[in-house]
């Protein structure tokens, strides 16, 4: 019993490592992007190159929360806990956004990874929320400055 706690820790905790590293390879990524558009973005129009940020970064956002549910779902096809894809893929996504139906629960030997996908989507949300916010923060102050 003991083991398979410290088993799934491990396991969740792994996955939880690699999705907010996946995470932080998007952000760069959409740093990246807004460093080389600085120049362009600071000019005016303002309007529509801030909307323009702000889909971008949203749709940056998006692509955190999508790849987190992807790693937990094919770790959860991979471990079988799941006959189908589809069926570890619906579990991930609504245990990654906390909704949390119970329509489809985990056995019980796994069912510490549900709570660990949980946590896994809060950490996501927030960074999702905190990249959006920050993106538009700086290249509207930006913007301002020039």
């Amino acid at each position: 019993m003991t083991w398979n706690l410290f088993h799934q820790i491990a396991i969740g905790s792994g996955l939880v490592l690699g999705s907010v590293l996946l995470s932080g390879a998007i952000f760069f990524a959409l740093e990246i992007v807004m460093a080389r558009s600085h120049l362009w973005l600071i000019r005016r129009p303002h309007l529509p190159k801030l909307i323009l940020v702000l889909m971008v970064s949203v749709v940056a956002a998006l692509g955190m929360i999508t790849v987190s549910v992807w790693v937990w779902a094919f770790a959860y096809y991979h471990l079988d806990i799941f006959v189908t894809f589809e069926a570890a893929l619906y579990f991930s996504l609504v245990s990654f956004t906390t909704l949390g139906f119970g329509d489809i629960i985990l056995p019980p030997e796994w069912r510490i990874l549900s709570g660990m996908t949980a946590a896994n989507g809060f950490l996501n949300i927030g960074m999702m929320s905190a990249v959006v916010l920050e993106t538009l923060r700086v290249v509207r102050k930006n913007q301002l400055a020039s």
